[in-house]
């Protein structure tokens, strides 16, 4: 018998899954924002000049100085519009998946397969991306100005009192088309990134469980799912995220980068394939740690929930 699958919504899963998702978006911006800084800041510290050094020679470097010059409050910087709006955007991210699960589903509460998974991730990427893009236009201006204030670099003559005071200059700037400056990178991060990530997630849990049955995995399980698949994000599309990075730092009255592929250009010509894989390193550790606790603290909240 033909089972209509608008019959499959239940209003009481989608808060479900906003109120777990809020959580785990929580959860993973605490733990993984001081690694996100390391990441942005060597993700945009333009290329040496001849006979001159890089302002960070690693990540290692980059902590100490950041933590010399700022104190480790410095680690934390541009934190509060991801603060204030990451919980939502992951809400966002798990309602969204949750409501293409149940479209999906034969019938309710039927386990999806690993292909379908990735399907859904794929679906909650797009609505993702273009929310995440003003957010992470603001964070990154933050992150970066005191990596391109010696730099001679006109991106940052402003200095920014905070995320409010980013958006009054943005705004000022360009208007609302400049918030969503790098939409396009970020549309080509999120979607495959979020595809590979709940692919790889839902694949390890049925590993783990010997099956589609996965609601007895214990919490390390999920930790190590979790991790892993926040890891398969950024392998996947990290070359994307650079070139993301540069574009939202990018001045708007005279830019260096007029688009996607242009910047994409001039970073192989400066720099060559290793100018795409700057920052890989923090934004691995990141990946794991922020993305088991995201995911663990979904699993465990929407558990609770019923």
């Amino acid at each position: 018998m033909f089972t209509d699958p608008r019959q499959n919504f239940k209003m009481g899963d989608v808060w479900k899954d906003l109120a777990s998702g809020t959580v785990g978006g929580a959860a993973q911006l605490i733990v993984g924002h001081p690694f996100d800084t390391i990441k942005v800041k060597l993700q945009s510290q333009p290329a040496a000049a001849p006979g001159q050094a890089l302002k960070y020679v690693g990540a290692m470097d980059a902590v100490k100085q950041t933590i010399a010059g700022e104190g480790s409050r410095g680690l934390y910087k541009g934190m509060g519009a991801p603060l204030a709006t990451v919980a939502g955007l992951n809400a966002v991210l798990f309602s969204v998946r949750g409501q293409l699960e149940s479209l999906l589903r034969s019938e309710p509460g039927a386990p999806l397969t690993v292909k379908q998974q990735t399907v859904c991730g794929a679906g909650a990427g797009v609505a993702v991306a273009v929310l995440a893009c003003p957010v992470e236009l603001i964070k990154c201006r933050l992150q970066a100005q005191g990596t391109l204030a010696g730099s001679g670099a006109t991106t940052m003559a402003i200095r920014y009192g905070g995320p409010g005071d980013v958006a009054r200059h943005v705004l000022q700037s360009a208007g609302i088309r400049g918030l969503f400056k790098g939409l396009v990178p970020t549309m080509a991060r999120e979607v495959p990134g979020n595809a590979a990530m709940f692919g790889v997630y839902e694949a390890l849990k049925q590993l783990f469980a010997g099956g589609q049955d996965t609601s007895s995995l214990g919490r390390g399980s999920l930790v190590v799912a979790g991790g892993l698949a926040g890891a398969s994000f950024w392998l996947s599309v990290y070359p994307t995220d650079v070139v993301k990075s540069v574009i939202q730092v990018d001045d708007y009255k005279n830019p260096k980068y007029s688009g996607t592929l242009d910047a994409l250009r001039k970073i192989m010509a400066s720099e060559g394939t290793k100018g795409l894989y700057k920052g890989f390193g923090p934004a691995m550790v990141r990946s794991v740690a922020a993305n088991a606790a995201c995911f663990l603290a979904y699993e465990v909240t929407r558990s609770s929930l019923g």
